[in-house]
């Protein structure tokens, strides 16, 4: 095993429009090492690549191009041990209805081919918070309550990496919240998660290191805080001391935008300017200081500037 769950080399995949329309590039030659143990974000707006390059880790997509090694074993070489390496949650919620949950997990450690006495079905059904459910129909299971149990499918035959799909959409806090309790366990326990989501303020909070996905392509890896921390931007809240007056003079590459509360927002390169020389021009424009503030760039911004896409709410 080396210090990689994933190894991806040169990886490409390409779509046959048919007919007359050109062959669709999804992926472009990615080049992707995400270390063992971590929690590691995939973003990327939609139609990026996101989701072909999950189907392919999983098995579920075959790549025209490149090299995939999950937990060390090659997909080519040894597709079963790959395979049983990595667990998905899927983002869609489709599945038996007529199935409990019970039965669910039941039926894929059986497809995984985990032995009847090394199941962990009452544990996995605890860890998910469905043991009074587990032998509902799932077709009477509640919109989160199935979520759940996706992630508890995911888990049965014990991957070394898990792969979660958006988990959070449209979910309520109280999902929310027992999803990423569930996470780091896992990941405390040595399985190595990689995320994708649109909540850019879950990514920051929970990844570790993060990779964002453009066109086909990685645009950007690092560390979260160092991607963060790319962004030169800074800005100053300032409470004014009295009236400001309706223009104001400030030296060039100073923004400053009013807020509804009367605050002024001023924006500058904190490689160039210092937070001093921004009051101080702030000063001999008149504007006196009851009480100021910093914002610094968050992960949203550094998505916007590299992929000039917002993030999906």
């Amino acid at each position: 095993m080396t210090d990689h769950a994933i190894e991806i080399e040169g990886l490409r995949k390409t779509y046959e429009a048919g007919g007359k329309a050109p062959p669709k590039e999804a992926l472009k030659g990615i080049d992707l090492n995400i270390p063992a143990g971590a929690i590691f974000g995939l973003l990327g707006p939609n139609g990026a690549g996101k989701s072909t390059l999950i189907n392919i880790l999983a098995g579920l997509v075959t790549k025209t191009a490149g090299r995939v090694r999950i937990w060390g074993f090659d997909q080519d070489v040894n597709p079963r041990q790959s395979r049983a390496a990595i667990g998905v949650m899927p983002q869609e919620t489709n599945m038996d209805p007529f199935f409990t949950p019970r039965a669910a997990l039941e039926v894929q450690a059986g497809l995984y081919g985990v032995p009847k006495q090394r199941r962990r079905t009452d544990e996995i059904l605890a860890m998910i918070g469905l043991t009074e459910q587990a032998e509902a129909y799932a077709r009477n299971l509640s919109g989160g309550m199935k979520r759940r149990l996706l992630l508890g499918k995911a888990l049965v035959h014990g991957p070394q990496v898990l792969v979660i799909d958006e988990p959070t959409a449209g979910v309520d806090i109280e999902l929310r919240q027992m999803l990423w309790t569930n996470v780091r366990k896992l990941n405390d326990a040595g399985v190595t998660i990689i995320l994708t989501t649109h909540y850019l303020e879950e990514a920051e909070q929970m990844c570790d290191e993060i990779a964002i996905i453009d066109r086909g392509q990685v645009v950007a890896r690092d560390e979260t805080s160092a991607l963060v921390g790319r962004m030169d931007t800074k800005t100053l809240v300032v409470l004014p001391d009295g009236p400001v007056p309706e223009t104001l003079s400030l030296p060039e590459g100073i923004a400053v935008a009013r807020r509804p509360s009367g605050a002024l927002a001023l924006s500058y390169s904190r490689s160039r300017l210092r937070a001093g020389d921004v009051l101080s021009a702030l000063a001999a424009a008149g504007v006196g200081v009851r009480d100021l503030a910093t914002e610094e760039p968050d992960l949203e911004d550094v998505f916007l500037s590299l992929t000039g896409t917002q993030a999906a709410a």
